[in-house]
């Protein structure tokens, strides 16, 4: 019945005993379900695994079964988690998949049509902008990771965004939210607001992005290194895609004058919750850092205070803890 949560037919039934029979010990339960010992440990680590099984306060060193109603929901919960992060995974695959071939694209023999520009260099790319800005009717989509942008992106950004605001143009623009932490493009982006603007912030973004009118896309060609130029498209399938991938994560940003919800179950706000994800999958503090547009001062700050909640006097206890409470 409850394979489709992960639990095969022996765990399940490891489990009903142990909710029928909660007092017994391990030879007991061997017993009337007539299992070797090593199929019970088997199923035990597996209901342990899934969080259906806690240590109990009652009997030191033994094991407890876990409500169905709370430990069925945390099991769904992790699904749905996982769930949302394979479909990020591939909406940010299929946008990786467009800007590659955008990247290779050139024209074709016969073709006539050019449906990608290379554009080489920081002032060939503010050139584009300028008269892509200049032709827009309807909405801009921007998508700024990294946290801080530099003085100069700001400087050259501002007057075609207040000419794009006068003219009743549409901005909607994603931050990470790690910009609150740098005054200039936190003031940047409250400017921006205050004018019309739609701002949101996310713990984590796509690729640097621009999309107007949802015709024409800019995109980096190297996403770390946006002086190694741009590619601007204006081949439909490729625009639809990195739409698409905008609004799915517009969808799960946090507008700019509010906090960052916390999870009420865990007390996590994005941030920590995307920060403990990071470090689980190997990532090291730079990395994460990097990743979340924060220092790797910062990193190792919200570290040692998760650390705390979690009373954990290693890293390797915290992941252990996270996840043992479903954070993870």
């Amino acid at each position: 019945m409850l394979e489709l949560l992960g639990l095969d037919p022996t765990a399940e039934a490891v489990y009903r005993e142990l909710l029928a029979h909660p007092e017994g010990g391990l030879a007991e339960l061997c017993a009337r379900l007539a299992l070797s010992e090593p199929v019970v440990r088997d199923a035990l680590d597996r209901l342990a695994d899934l969080t259906l099984l806690r240590a109990s306060r009652d009997r030191p060193g033994q094991l407890r079964p876990v409500s169905p109603e709370r430990g069925l929901e945390l099991i769904l919960r992790r699904q749905e988690e996982e769930l949302a992060r394979r479909q990020q995974e591939l909406t940010l695959g299929r946008a990786a998949a467009a800007r590659a071939v955008a990247e290779y694209a050139d024209l074709r023999p016969g073709s006539g049509t050019v449906q990608a520009e290379r554009l080489q260099g920081l002032d060939a790319i503010q050139a584009k902008l300028e008269v892509l800005t200049e032709g827009l009717t309807e909405e801009c989509l921007s998508v700024m990771p990294g946290g801080a942008q530099s003085a100069a992106s700001l400087e050259a950004s501002r007057p075609l965004d207040q000419d794009a605001m006068a003219r009743g143009v549409r901005l909607l623009t994603l931050y990470q939210d790690s910009v609150r932490n740098d005054l200039p493009t936190f003031l940047y982006a409250q400017w921006m607001a205050g004018l019309g603007g739609q701002v949101r912030t996310a713990p984590m973004l796509p690729p640097r992005l621009l999309v107007f009118d949802r015709r024409v896309a800019v995109v980096p060609i190297d996403p770390a290194d946006t002086r190694a130029g741009a590619l601007c498209t204006t081949e439909p399938g490729l625009v639809a895609s990195l739409v698409a991938l905008f609004e799915q994560a517009w969808d799960t940003a946090t507008p700019l004058g509010a906090d960052p919800a916390s999870d009420r179950e865990t007390g996590l706000n994005p941030a920590e919750r995307e920060l403990l994800r990071l470090l689980a999958t190997g990532l090291t503090d730079e990395a994460a850092g990097k990743r979340l547009g924060v220092s790797l001062r910062t990193v190792r700050r919200q570290m040692a205070a998760l650390m705390e909640r979690l009373d954990a006097a290693s890293r390797f206890e915290a992941g252990l803890k996270a996840a043992q409470r479903g954070w993870l």
